[in-house]
């Protein structure tokens, strides 16, 4: 992998232009994304590295993961913002690789992909002792069950025609059935989009319950989840999570920003925030 930074989007575009230093073209599919590229070629190029298929490099290039370019591709376009990149992703959905199938699926949700919503379905249906089973000789599930739960949540009831799902019991089905999933995160990636689905306090104290898990990384999880539904009952113990202060920012904000019941139209916040916002400035 080449030594050095891009200095500027030009570099970057430059870098995922080339074909022969896939660790150029890795660093900039991250760059592109990190930085929220608006160039009219960020898109088109990122969808083109999205197609690249490699071997994991060799261990000195800093780069561990098989297919790089084409993951760190398909996390780029889920922070544009842009349609175009619905369908590749929709296509990278289909692949062999598990890694290649989490990324996608996270760019989906972020895009609010409504048209992904049957093909996450469809992966998550044989349920947790199908797609949520361990892949033999590694510590990854057969399907990217966290991310694929987290992008149901995060597209919600509307349909591509702006109409509303109607019979939701199948979809909530799907989600429930891995609420008793092994893993912590995946029952934390379940209580969150059911949280989100059905605005039900039980799946957010569900989240709380995880707060107080003896693994750091559990605790991590349910913090960030929290935020992203926006449960403000969870603030409290949000604030006194054993965990990082700038997660628990993070989730406090995300608990102001995200709630279903945050008044947009008034200039001044609500006493409920008022107390999330002191949280904030206590950790501070």
């Amino acid at each position: 992998m080449s030594q050095g930074t891009p200095l500027n989007e030009a570099q970057a575009l430059d870098w995922l232009r080339q074909l022969e230093d896939p660790g150029q073209r890795y660093y900039a599919a991250w760059w592109l994304g990190r930085m929220r590229s608006n160039h009219p070629e960020a898109v088109p190029l990122l969808i083109q590295a999205l197609t690249e298929r490699g071997p994991r490099p060799d261990p000195a290039s800093g780069i561990d993961e098989p297919n790089p370019v084409a993951r760190n591709a398909a996390r780029a376009l889920g922070k544009l913002a842009d349609s175009r990149a619905v369908d590749p992703l929709l296509a990278a959905l289909e692949f062999s690789d598990d890694g290649l199938r989490e990324a996608a699926a996270r760019s989906l949700g972020q895009l609010g992909a409504l048209k992904a919503r049957q093909a996450i379905l469809r992966r998550l249906a044989p349920g947790p002792l199908v797609a949520g089973a361990p892949r033999p000789g590694t510590s990854r599930l057969t399907e990217p069950c966290e991310a694929l739960l987290e992008a149901l949540g995060a597209l919600g009831w509307q349909n591509e025609d702006g109409s509303t799902v109607t019979d939701r019991k199948p979809l909530l089905e799907v989600v429930q059935a891995y609420v008793d999933h092994e893993r912590p995160l995946i029952r934390s990636a379940a209580y969150r989009s059911l949280l989100q689905l059905t605005q039900e306090d039980c799946w957010g104290e569900q989240l709380v319950n995880l707060l107080l898990h003896n693994e750091l990384q559990v605790r991590r999880a349910a913090l960030l989840d929290l935020g992203v539904t926006g449960w403000r009952p969870a603030g409290a113990a949000v604030a006194g999570t054993l965990a990082e202060n700038s997660l628990k920012l993070i989730a406090l904000r995300g608990l102001v920003e995200n709630s279903p019941a945050r008044n947009r139209t008034s200039p001044s916040p609500s006493p409920e925030e008022v107390g999330l916002l002191l949280a904030m400035d206590d950790l501070l």
